[in-house]
């Protein structure tokens, strides 16, 4: 099992040293969100200062970026790392793609899997040196390229693309296009084995592709730390998103799995009551265990194993506590690597 470390919204000059403490240390990978930073310019940065740790976004937002914009700056990245950088992209809900970002919204799953084949077909391009561009889709077209566009071949055909996959729809679309998805925190072990993996072998068979070469992230969280008190300070973390999830309708398949919709419930009418403060009181310890391993340093791989074994590839540390959330010893690192996985690796194209 991969073991990732999820980067803080630091400085582009703090992800220079945290980078390199973070391969220290032996993680296998670097994820970075986009929330009040670019996701991708601490992992351009980091790709400059590091030799063996992957560089993944967790997640881009797709769609306020033109595919074309994504493929050069993915090109890039790829090229500086030596081929060590994945696309993690996510569509974002309707709200802040038109009114935080200004662009147009459609149904998100057929357009996202329009941008999975645009990004493919100009990479494709970009490897054989070809101006010959030419797709053509209902939400991309893209038909012009000309030798003054076209970046230097660096040995691959762009980069593995996974997405943030949370509906059944997306879901598919990442079985069937995608070489990862990467799942929301908000899930359950039954819900990912009851409707995730469904959904996934649909994608899978329209496809013509396998489980083995889909590499799944997440799914839960992880609540640890070097003592019980810090711990416990990140489980009643995970104790709040649960409760703040949980009070939004999208959610509740999840808590549908286990008879929680009275929860779901509860939680709404508290959110619309914008009584925040008090939803995390409402989920008690039992439901929080459903959706997260936990335990200190001595016992958390033994309980990740647990939670996640046979499901997720990738399990990714928290950094929402920021500094109070230490890095993993390399020894428990290993610990949690030596969990088998089902991923074999990715079913990339040759490069040209």
């Amino acid at each position: 099992m991969k073991v990732y470390y999820n980067m803080p919204r630091v400085t582009m000059r703090e992800a220079v040293t945290l980078a390199q403490e973070i391969e220290r240390r032996g993680y296998d990978g670097i994820a970075t969100n986009e929330t009040s930073r670019d996701s991708f310019m601490p992992l351009a940065v980091a790709s400059t200062v590091t030799e063996k740790v992957e560089l993944a976004t967790s997640v881009a937002i797709a769609f306020p970026r033109s595919p074309m914009v994504t493929a050069n700056l993915c090109w890039d990245i790829q090229e500086s790392s030596n081929g060590r950088f994945i696309l993690g992209i996510g569509s974002q809900v309707k709200g802040h793609n038109e009114r935080r970002f200004s662009v147009p919204w459609s149904a998100p799953a057929p357009r996202m899997k329009e941008y999975i084949q645009s990004l493919r077909a100009i990479w494709k391009c970009f490897d054989e040196q070809s101006t010959d561009l030419a797709y053509i889709g209902k939400h991309y077209s893209f038909t012009l390229m000309t030798p003054n566009f076209l970046p230097p071949k660096i040995g691959s055909v762009g980069c593995p693309i996974t997405i943030a996959a949370v509906g059944p729809a997306m879901l598919r679309v990442a079985g069937e296009t995608c070489d990862g998805a990467r799942l929301h925190g908000f899930c359950t072990r039954k819900y990912v084995e009851n409707v995730v993996m469904k959904e996934l072998q649909t994608g899978f068979e329209r496809g013509g592709r396998k489980r083995e070469n889909l590499e799944l992230s997440g799914g839960g969280f992880i609540a640890t730390g070097p003592d019980a008190e810090k711990t416990a300070k990140m489980y009643e973390w995970v104790r709040y998103r649960v409760a703040f999830y949980g009070s939004t309708r999208t959610y509740w398949p999840v808590f549908e799995q286990h008879d929680l919709l009275d929860l779901g419930e509860k939680l709404h009418r508290l959110s619309v009551a914008q009584r925040w403060d008090e939803m995390a009181a409402e989920v008690p310890d039992d439901v929080v265990d459903l959706f997260c391993a936990h335990g200190t340093w001595d016992t958390i791989a033994g309980e990740i194993e647990k939670r996640f074994g046979g499901m997720a590839d990738i399990v990714t540390l928290q950094s929402e506590l920021g500094d109070d959330t230490p890095m993993l010893d390399p020894g428990l690192i290993q610990d949690i690597q030596k969990i088998p996985t089902t991923f074999e690796g990715f079913d990339l194209p040759a490069a040209a």
